[in-house]
């Protein structure tokens, strides 16, 4: 068991945690979450020692192992990937160096094999004859082939570091296993390999995460950062979010007795635990669920933007038509002969490995660029919007204020009162709106790219990457706005949920299998990927 005990720590005046005490026990998956900003990663760093706390502390039992993911991709370069992995496990990786290094001896001593012969039992305590095994079971089961296994780091792609370091922090079955964004660069394949690990894994996991269909597979509890305290809640995100949303409903109902909200309660957890699998995950946290009371659940404190794309005129039924459209980026063909027609009430998601093909894609339909053959067209009756996935033209070497920034796109109404309530609802208050947009971090230019195209009272949206830098809160809200959008689109995203819950429509650019067919997401990847949910 992991204990947090009265933790708390600042940096400056920003108060990050203050007496935060928590108990992780085993068997358990708690999804962290909190406002981008509210000190997720820095308390990540806390219970794995490599930060400081400035008063309370962090108790780990004598002899438990707690294992982190590795950010740093280069670390390990001229190492090769088997034993990056099994470096996991930090005391057996230092006894098969130090036998290895005895048996290699030419003068081997008596102390030598007295040495050897210690080190020997204590390999073989620490299971250390399965370990080439189960670190070669972990890479091929995250995509890293056999053939890779043997290879220098420094010979594998990015994205292929990423999955050994990921292997690395599941390696030797830790007590403790922490997990920092770890669906990030990883495939969709591998994401659900790792799913299927934590969901079977028997010991403590704590993650962060912004991928919501993650965190509803693998967690258990969600443990939520606000306001510098932390709060245990039963259940994954989903039934965070929406018992939250209940919660808030339930106060404002103050005429309704408390039976009749029990009965609401327990309506609602018998709706989330029929939808549940039958993974020991889901079966867990049914145990739970069945367990909670009125008083458990609370209205959260959390501020959601507000996303609504209103279109100023209905679509007609001419929307898009492309036809054998073909381009070629630095000497390779991305796009090859793609062709179709968007539907009045398409919402089509654009997937595949190929980001440059999608990118280009989004490009040549906003007008940006041109295609090298074949043409598209839009329909009279469209206005398209565009949320492009690089948006730095829009706020480097701008002086503009927000306010300033926004009034280039609300022609109708550019009053200052009109532009400050809008950005207000997009969760930009007081003197914030008063902020040069070249200091904005990465969500707030998303947020702001996100009112520029609800000022467009466009009936298409073209959005390519559209979650990118979004904290949960903003995620959840786009893809409630996406949802209730009564134009057409064609997207980009890697968020599952995002792409399940939006789509009617998938379509793969890719120019070895094009793919187009009104299914959903999760129906795309059964079909195509042997990825069934």
């Amino acid at each position: 068991m992991l204990t947090v005990n009265n933790v708390s720590l600042r940096f400056g005046d920003k108060k990050l945690f203050e007496d935060v005490s928590i108990k992780f026990t085993p068997g358990n998956c708690y999804g962290l979450i909190g406002a981008n900003g509210a000190g997720k990663s820095t308390f990540l760093k806390v219970l794995s020692g490599e930060l400081d706390s400035q008063s309370g502390n962090v108790h780990l039992p004598a002899g438990e192992r707690l294992t982190v993911l590795r950010q740093d991709h280069f670390q390990y370069d001229e190492e090769v990937v088997l034993k990056v992995v099994i470096r996991g496990h930090e005391q057996l990786f230092k006894i098969m160096e130090e036998k290895d290094a005895i048996y290699a001896k030419e003068d081997f001593s008596d102390e030598d094999g007295i040495r050897a012969a210690e080190l020997e039992g204590e390999f073989a305590e620490l299971d250390g004859w399965d370990a080439e095994p189960e670190a070669a079971v972990l890479l091929n089961g995250l995509g890293i082939t056999t053939d890779l296994h043997g290879k220098l780091m420094k010979d594998l792609t990015g994205s292929e570091k990423v999955k050994v370091l990921l292997a690395q922090a599941l390696f030797g079955k830790p007590d403790v296993l922490l997990l920092d964004e770890p669906t990030n660069h990883l495939d969709i394949k591998a994401i659900h390999w790792l799913e299927e690990f934590l969901i079977d894994f028997e010991n403590t996991v704590i993650v962060v995460s912004h991928d919501r269909h993650f965190l509803n597979k693998v967690c258990t509890h969600i443990a939520d950062l606000d306001f510098s305290k932390i709060k245990l809640y039963v259940g994954n995100y989903d039934f965070w979010y929406e018992s939250s949303q209940l919660a808030q409903q339930m106060m404002g109902d103050r005429n309704k007795k408390k039976e009749e909200k029990i009965k609401e309660l327990e309506a609602f957890i018998a709706r989330f635990s029929a939808n549940a699998s039958k993974s020991k995950q889901a079966t867990s946290r049914k145990k739970m669920l069945d367990k909670i009371t009125l008083e458990d659940i609370q209205p959260s404190s959390r501020r959601y933007p507000f996303v609504q794309f209103n279109p100023d005129r209905e679509v007609g039924n001419d929307l898009l038509t492309v036809t054998n459209l073909s381009k070629t980026i630095d000497g390779v063909k991305v796009l090859d002969n793609v062709s179709f027609i968007l539907n009045r009430t398409d919402k089509v998601a654009l997937v595949g490995d190929d980001e440059v093909a999608k990118t280009v894609f989004f490009q040549i339909l906003a007008g940006e660029m041109e295609p090298d053959e074949g043409e598209f067209k839009w329909g009279v009756t469209t206005t398209q919007s565009y949320f492009p996935k690089d948006n730095s033209e829009f706020f480097e070497e701008n002086d503009l204020n927000l306010v300033e920034w926004l009034r280039q796109y609300s022609p109708q109404d550019d009053s200052e009162a009109f532009l400050r309530g809008f950005l207000g609802r997009m969760l930009f208050s007081g003197d914030e709106v008063l902020k040069k947009v070249r200091v904005l971090s990465g969500g707030e230019k998303v947020r702001c790219m996100l009112s520029k195209n609800m000022l467009s009272g466009a009936n298409v949206l073209l959005m390519d990457e559209p979650t990118n830098h979004l904290d949960l809160e903003s995620i959840t809200a786009l893809n409630n706005g996406m949802i209730q959008f009564k134009g057409a689109m064609i997207f980009a995203s890697h968020d599952h949920q995002f792409l399940q819950s939006v789509s009617t429509r998938i379509i793969n650019l890719s120019k070895d299998q094009f793919y187009n067919k009104e299914v959903s997401y999760d129906e795309y990847l059964a079909e195509t990927l042997n990825v069934a949910e």
